[in-house]
């Protein structure tokens, strides 16, 4: 479940930061009832940076595959031998 704070909470630097790392993931914070802003920990920002990496480099290659830009593993081991002369 979502951790949503109001913005006055930030004044407790530290019990913020506590709870940032404790859940492993964004805290919402909200001003005048409305969502202002949101803050993790940097463990937590790294996971999601590495997990939309994945998804970019699996969506390159599935759009290559409707392209039809792949080969098969014999080709591409031929292809390479035939480049490095080996």
């Amino acid at each position: 479940m979502p951790q949503i704070i109001p913005i006055k909470d930030l004044k407790n630097t530290s019990e913020v930061s506590e709870r940032c790392h404790s859940i492993d993931e964004p805290v919402f914070i909200t001003k005048n009832g409305y969502g202002d802003m949101v803050i993790m920990s940097i463990e937590a920002y790294e996971k999601m940076a590495y997990m939309n990496d994945i998804y970019e480099k699996i969506q390159q290659g599935e759009k290559s595959i409707d392209n039809n830009r792949v080969m098969t593993a014999k080709q591409s081991v031929e292809e390479l031998r035939s480049k490095y002369e080996i």
